[in-house]
Formats: structure tokens, C-alpha cells, sequence
């Protein structure tokens, strides 16, 4: 029978995971506390969050026999909650920055449905942009339209201008005499 604190463990696993976009499963025995405090403050800008339990739970929680190989040793759960990239990248970032942590596996959570991600794979979905990223591509494209759109309706008008401004200074210009 398992204890209580287990059984509290695997329930506040399954609810993070019920809310997640993406997991990433790590390896951080190589980091020192302030490591995981620089790790965790810079996940957390990403509204994600470095979590730390028992690999057995973490296993029961997410019911895949395919993670058994990667939870041995020293884990953690890396939870991206509000898009699948931002948290990841913030991984990758201290990942290169610090070289101390080995990313194993990782989780994309689609409508109820788990998929593995291979570690390659998480790191090419850490590359995609993030919302925020989108939500400003997304406008700069909106913008370029628009904005070339006015410089069309501008130019006949304004050649209009040079034009005229052109037959203005031959006219002021003095003739010369041959």
C-alpha cells in the first residue's frame, strides 16, 4: 500500500500534467543549488516550473513504459504551462549557457494525449518561436500590406510633386545663349 505522501505526489503529478503543454525530463546531478535557483527563476519567466519527485511516480503519473530508461538518476520535470516552447527555451538557454544538464526525453500533452519526444525532438520544438514571437510575426505581416498599400496611394501624388517642381526650376533657371 503506498504511502500518503506518495499517493499526494502522484495526484499533484497528474495535475500538473493535466495542465501542461509540454514536459521535459532532465538530468540536473550535474548543477549545484545555485544552478537550480538560476534554472528555476528563468523557467518560471516562462510560466513554467522545474519540479522534483520520485522517478516511480513520475512514471505512474504519466503511464508510459517508454520513459522507464530515461528516469534513472537524478530527474526533474521541466512543465511548460503556458505555450509548448517558452519554458524549453529557457531550458536550452541554461543548458548552453551552463553545460550541467542532460536532457533525456520529453512529453507533448494534445488534448488529453501524450506523445514522446525524443531529446532531439525537444530540443527542435525549444527552436520554434513562442507566442509571443507569433503574436509579433503575426502583426509585422499584417503591417507590411498596409503599409505598402500607402505608399502606392502615395506615389502618384507625390511624383506628381517632383514633377511639377522639376518644371518649376527649369522655368526659374536662366537660359543660356549659344
Amino acid at each position: 500500500m503506498p504511502s500518503t505522501y506518495n499517493q499526494q505526489q502522484l495526484d499533484l503529478i497528474k495535475e500538473k500534467l493535466a495542465v501542461a503543454k509540454s514536459v521535459a525530463i532532465i538530468d540536473y546531478s550535474g548543477t549545484d543549488g545555485n544552478d537550480q535557483v538560476k534554472l528555476r527563476s528563468m523557467i518560471k519567466q516562462a510560466n513554467g516550473e522545474m519540479f522534483v519527485t520520485k522517478n516511480t511516480l513520475i512514471n505512474l503519473a504519466v503511464g508510459e513504459e517508454t520513459l522507464k530508461k530515461s528516469l534513472v538518476g537524478m530527474n526533474a520535470l521541466v512543465i511548460s504551462y503556458e505555450d509548448e516552447v517558452s519554458a524549453l527555451k529557457k531550458l536550452f538557454e541554461f543548458k548552453d549557457e551552463a553545460e550541467k544538464l542532460e536532457i533525456k526525453q520529453g512529453l507533448l500533452m494534445d488534448d488529453g494525449k501524450i506523445k514522446i519526444l525524443s531529446c532531439e525532438e525537444v530540443e527542435q520544438l525549444s527552436r520554434l518561436p513562442d507566442k509571443n514571437e507569433l503574436m509579433v510575426m503575426l502583426i509585422q505581416r499584417l503591417q507590411g500590406p498596409a503599409s505598402g498599400l500607402v505608399n502606392i496611394l502615395n506615389a502618384g501624388p507625390r511624383n506628381l510633386v517632383y514633377a511639377l517642381q522639376a518644371i518649376a526650376n527649369q522655368k526659374q533657371a536662366p537660359k543660356k545663349e549659344s
